[in-house]
C-alpha cells in the first residue's frame, strides 16, 4: 500500500502542511517534529507525489537526496534555520522542481554519517545525491561515492577523488578582500580565523596571505585571533585578546566568515572601539545579517550563479 502525506500526518499527529515543510527542508517546524516525520516517511517507504513508480528505474530517475552532515563546530544541527543555508536549500529545491525531480531532505550527524546514509539509500534508493559535506574527510566522501556514484559534494574539495565537488573561489575572494584593505591604506592588518578548520577557511587564508606577501606585508603575531565560527554575539576571549594589545590595535581585521565578523563588531563595540573609525572589519559570504548590523558589514560577495559557474569552482574529475 502506497503511503501518502495524509497518512504521514496522521501517524505523526501533525498537519499535512507540517509534513510538507519537513519533507521539503523548509523552516517553520521544530527539529524534533521534522525528524519524527522523516523517520515515519522512510519507515513506510514514502515516495513524493511527483514521482511515478511503475518500476524502479522510472522512480530513481526523478528522485534526488540532499544530505547535510552536521557537527558541533561549523554546520550546526539547526543549520537550516540560518539564512545562508535556507537560501541554498531553496535554490536547490527550485532547480529540482523545474526539472521534474523530487528532493528528499535529511540532516545527519557527522559521527553516524556513513551508516545513516547507507541505510537511507538501501531502504529508499535515489538517482543522485547532493551532499553538504563542509568538513568531511576524503575517506568519508569516498565511502558515500562508492554507494552513490551520482554524487555532488558542496563546500569542500579533494582533488584526488573522482567525485564532483562545487566550491566558491575562496582564494580569489580573500585575495581581493586583502587588496581592498591595502588600497585603502591599511598596513597593519589582523586576521580572525575559525577555530574549526575546513577547506573554505584554509583557502581563504591562502588568498589573503598571498595578497599581503605581494606587498611585502605580514600579520603580526599579536594580531592573529581564533574564535568559534557560528557565534554572532560578542566573545570574551576575543575581547581579552584585544585588551592585551594595550591600544596597539591593527587598523583592520579580515574575518574568515560573516558570522565571525559580526561577532567581532559586537565585541569591539562593547570595548568602546569604533567601527570603522578605530578599526575596519571585513567579512566573507555576504549573508543577510551583514546588512542588518550597525555599521553595515563590508563583506566578500558573488552573484548567485547556475551550477557549475564561473564563480563556483568545480573540482570534477569525472
Amino acid at each position: 500500500m502506497k503511503i501518502k502525506m495524509e497518512d504521514i500526518a496522521r501517524l505523526a499527529n501533525v498537519s499535512k502542511s507540517a509534513v510538507s515543510l519537513a519533507l521539503s527542508g523548509k523552516s517553520g517546524i521544530s527539529e524534533e517534529t521534522r525528524s519524527k516525520i522523516w523517520q515515519i516517511a522512510e519507515e513506510h517507504g514514502y515516495q513524493p507525489r511527483t514521482t511515478v513508480k511503475p518500476d524502479k528505474k522510472t522512480s530513481l530517475s526523478h528522485t534526488l537526496r540532499f544530505v547535510a552532515c552536521t557537527n558541533s563546530g561549523i554546520v550546526l544541527e539547526q543549520f537550516n534555520k540560518q539564512p545562508f543555508f535556507m537560501e541554498l536549500i531553496h535554490h536547490i529545491e527550485e532547480q529540482c522542481r523545474m526539472r521534474g525531480y523530487s528532493l528528499f531532505y535529511s540532516s545527519v550527524p557527522t559521527e553516524t554519517m556513513e551508516e545513516t546514509i547507507l541505510t537511507m539509500e538501501n531502504e529508499n534508493e535515489t538517482s543522485g545525491m547532493i551532499l553538504l559535506g563542509t568538513n568531511l574527510t576524503a575517506q568519508q566522501v569516498g565511502l558515500i561515492a562508492r554507494k552513490q556514484p551520482n554524487l555532488v559534494v558542496l563546500d569542500t574539495c579533494f582533488e584526488t577523488l573522482n567525485v564532483n565537488f562545487i566550491v566558491m573561489n575562496n582564494v580569489m575572494g580573500a585575495y581581493q578582500a586583502a587588496r581592498h584593505l591595502i588600497e585603502l591604506g591599511h598596513r597593519r592588518i589582523g586576521y580572525v580565523q575559525s577555530d574549526s578548520r575546513m577547506y573554505n577557511f584554509d583557502a581563504r587564508k591562502k588568498g589573503f596571505l598571498q595578497a599581503l606577501e605581494e606587498m611585502q606585508l605580514r600579520v603580526e603575531d599579536a594580531h592573529w585571533f581564533s574564535v568559534p565560527p557560528t557565534i554572532v554575539s560578542s566573545q570574551e576571549e576575543f575581547k581579552l585578546g584585544l585588551q592585551k594589545l594595550d591600544g596597539e590595535l591593527p587598523t583592520a581585521l579580515f574575518c574568515e566568515c560573516d558570522y565571525i565578523a559580526i561577532s567581532v563588531i559586537k565585541s569591539c563595540t562593547e570595548l568602546g572601539i569604533r567601527i570603522p573609525e578605530d578599526l575596519s572589519v571585513i567579512g566573507f559570504d555576504n549573508i543577510h545579517e551583514s546588512t542588518i548590523i550597525t555599521p553595515e558589514l563590508t563583506t566578500v560577495t558573488s552573484k548567485k550563479p547556475r551550477l557549475p559557474s564561473l564563480l563556483s569552482q568545480s573540482c570534477s574529475m569525472s
